[in-house]
């Protein structure tokens, strides 16, 4: 069964901007490029240290492949990780799991 993921990060004081350009030139397209579905990319209104985005998978066995192509790579292990931890508090990431409903557009 189809799943998304709501990933909600905590960005470093002064770094949203930074941040939102990095995710958007460098992490979203090589995670689009092993295969990943971001379907929504978000910052705070009123709280600039927020920042919200989702991902699609059809199924855990499918997250898994993934994660492993995305997380494990030699690139994003030396180049993005290290780049991560200036701009965000790791501690404060929250990781959700939501299934849509029956009459929900995102089935």
């Amino acid at each position: 069964m189809a799943f998304y993921e709501l990933r909600q990060y905590k960005v470093r004081p002064g770094k949203m901007d930074e941040w939102v350009d990095f995710m958007e030139k460098e992490i979203v397209p090589f995670q689009v490029s092993k295969g990943m579905v971001i379907t929504g990319l978000y910052r705070g209104e009123e709280d600039d240290s927020i920042y919200v985005w989702t991902r699609r998978f059809e199924d855990e066995t499918q997250r898994a492949q993934l994660y492993e192509a995305v997380y494990e790579s030699d690139y994003w292990i030396n180049d993005v990780s290290p780049r991560v931890d200036t701009l965000l508090d790791r501690s404060a990431i929250k990781v959700i799991r939501l299934l849509p409903t029956p009459k929900s557009t995102a089935q």
